[in-house]
Formats: structure tokens, sequence, C-alpha cells
């Protein structure tokens, strides 16, 4: 497929899903962090990516283009409902999958959901559970505390999303990903288990949202798991750390690709 910069929409899971699609090669799908949007969170890596793989680049429910209401109901589980039924509207039978932070525990749920269907699993700061440590960081999901404490991001927030979805969007989804994940259960063994795929875990050190516990747990749980631990780096890896991140990605994909 020839590279594409332009938004198209496909019909899923009763959605009308806006996404980026560009590059050549086997179907890489990504999934992003909560509040951001399906080209932001990789622009790092895509250069790299697309003489290799075509990207498949969706923006989630609630999130910029693809409209929702999230007081209609909002859980990770419907988003992996939404990812599959976006590859089954795409006819992706198999795909490489790469996710960040929400996208990224999306990402595993779909691998443990459907194994049988993804190539290889990239999951950078997967967040997968409720932890009470990480109350700091979740604090950052409520939208007073954003308006007051990074009114450059809140301004961004609105041009992401209020500008598609309406006013007051942005506030309403941060409230929805913030309440969901305070209820949010771990994968139990048996699920992770099931992601029988090769996989890359990424996490950096100094992680607000995911503790360095909860990334060697989650290794030790993945039957074919690499992890890479970024000294000096937050949570979102992939953009603070490219020159770590992107050569540990490419000998991964490389790696999977030539064993199949």
């Amino acid at each position: 497929m020839p590279a594409m910069t332009d938004a198209t929409t496909v019909r899923a899971n009763g959605l009308d899903v806006s996404y980026v699609s560009e590059g050549h090669g086997p179907p890489l799908l990504t999934l992003h962090g909560a509040t951001s949007m399906g080209i932001h969170d990789w622009g790092a890596q895509r250069p790299l990516l697309r003489p290799e793989f075509t990207l498949y680049m969706p923006d989630a429910r609630g999130h910029h283009r693809t409209l929702y209401d999230v007081r209609r109901g909002w859980s990770r589980e419907v988003l992996v409902d939404d990812a599959l039924a976006f590859a089954d509207a795409l006819g992706l039978e198999q795909f490489h999958l790469m996710g960040l932070s929400m996208g990224a525990g999306t990402a595993m749920r779909l691998a443990g959901r459907q194994p049988e269907r993804v190539l290889s699993l990239i999951a950078v700061s997967p967040v997968l559970e409720h932890d009470p440590a990480a109350a700091v960081a979740r604090r950052r999901m409520d939208p007073e505390a954003i308006v007051r404490d990074d009114p450059i991001w809140a301004a961004e927030l609105v041009q992401r999303h209020d500008k598609h979805q309406g006013p007051g969007a942005w506030q309403r989804l941060a409230e929805a990903i913030r309440d969901d994940t305070q209820q949010l259960t771990a994968m139990t063994p048996e699920q992770l288990h099931r992601v029988r795929v090769p996989t890359l875990l990424a996490f950096g050190d100094n992680d607000p949202w995911v503790r360095l516990e909860q990334a060697v747990r989650i290794k030790r749980q993945l039957a074919h798991a690499s992890l890479l631990i970024v000294p000096g780096c937050g949570h979102v890896v992939e953009a603070e750390r490219p020159s770590v991140f992107n050569p540990a990605m490419m000998q991964f994909l490389r790696r999977v690709r030539a064993e199949r």
C-alpha cells in the first residue's frame, strides 16, 4: 500500500473509526495511549517502519476523529473489541501489533484473546492493572488538575478532541479513562499465558504509572517475551528515548520476520 497521510474511516464495532495507513509490507497495527491519537505517539518510529511494514494507526473511540460519547460507557475490554473489529473490517487476518500505555494494555489483552492472529507484540509501558502506588500519576487524568497544572496540554487536548467530538469532550474522556483505570483488574496468569506470541516489553525505570516490579512480573509470565528497561526514562519510552527504543524495536521485528 502506498504511503497515505490523510485520515480515512472504516465502520467497525458500531463506530466510524478514523485511521491513517502508510508504508509497504506486512500489516502492523498500532494502538495509542490515553487522550492521544493514532499518529501522535509514533512520530519517531514511523520513518523506520514505513519501508518494511504497512502501518494502520486508528484513533480509539472518543479520541480525535473517532466519534463516540464516553458517557455511553467506557471499558478496556471494549477497546479490545474495537481493535479486533477494526482489523476484521480491513481484512487483516494476521498482523504485527504495537501499543503504548492504554494501547499496550489493549494490545496485550487482544493477544491473549486471539493469539493466533498476532504475529508479534510490542508493548510499551502497558497499564494492565489498578496500582495504588501510581495514585500521583492517575491524578494527571483529572481535568481540573490538567487545566491548573498543565494549561498547554489542556489547550492541546481541546484542539485534539473537542474540535471533533464537541465542547467538553476531552474532560469527559479523561474522567472516563481515570475511572476505568481505578477499576482495572490485572490480567490473570492464565490470561498472560495465552499471550503465546513473540513479545517485546519496554519500560522506563522512572515510570510513574508502572512500577518495575510489575514489569518484571509480567515478563516472567509471558512465554516468549524479552524485556527492555530504559534507564532515566519515564512512561512514554518511544518518545523520550527513541535512540534506545528504535534499535530494539527494529531488531525485534526483523528477527520475528526472519524466523517465520
